[in-house]
């Protein structure tokens, strides 16, 4: 069955902003964290934020961190979230769980076209039959999801620190980017801006930031 992309975030650090503020602070002050004692300033906060970003201070960033629940994506997406190598990832084993009626991802520019996602959807349906034989001669799951394609849909649990999804958002919401990727990128940023918006205000691509880098490659858009 046909699926589509679903995130949720189901932990953060408590008031990551404020811990990355005092984090920063700690660094020039001789006292000890002053976290859960006193008002806070939020204004100072997020001014702290702003500074230590744009002066490429990211390390207190590190503190903060936040958890994703995702659904409806691809392996072929799995396959590039690994090379963001400063995180934590749980997927949903093919080992141990059969595929007998594996849900799968259907490309957009493809979904568009009737005869072209009728000639994925046999694709899909040919997999799966293969795969449900080779179970059937007694293959072990481990074996038998060779035939599996990249389209088929996976769940994930992602761990990133503040830091990681700059470098995330970064690369993955650039236009270049991979469209499911992307989609899952936007969906994780709007979820973490809601919760921490003087941190990811400025997290996103280099032409967002400043000065587009593919040079030649460049998605030309305007401002770059």
């Amino acid at each position: 069955m046909q699926v589509g992309l679903s995130v949720e975030l189901i932990s953060f650090t408590p008031d990551p902003e404020s811990l990355v503020a005092e984090a920063a602070r700690l660094c020039y002050k001789k006292e000890g964290m002053s976290l859960t004692s006193g008002a806070r300033n939020l204004n100072e906060d997020a001014k702290l934020l702003e500074d230590l970003f744009k002066a490429g201070h990211l390390s207190p960033f590190e503190h903060a961190s936040f958890t994703f629940y995702v659904e409806g994506v691809s392996r072929a997406l799995s396959h590039q979230l690994v090379r963001h190598r400063i995180a934590s990832y749980t997927q949903r084993s093919q080992r141990y769980i059969k595929e007998d009626n594996f849900d799968y991802v259907v490309p957009e520019y493809i979904d568009k076209d009737p005869e072209l996602k009728n000639i994925f959807i046999d694709s899909m349906e040919y997999a799966q039959e293969k795969y449900k034989h080779l179970i059937s001669l007694g293959v072990k799951p481990e074996d038998a999801r060779f035939v599996l394609p990249n389209a088929c849909a996976t769940k994930l649990i992602i761990t990133m620190n503040a830091r990681a999804l700059f470098n995330f958002f970064k690369e993955r919401l650039c236009k270049r980017a991979q469209w499911e990727i992307r989609n899952l990128a936007e969906e994780m940023y709007n979820l973490v801006y809601n919760v921490a918006p003087n941190i990811f205000k400025f997290a996103g691509p280099d032409c967002k930031l400043g000065d587009c880098k593919q040079g030649s490659r460049s998605c030309k858009k305007e401002g770059k």
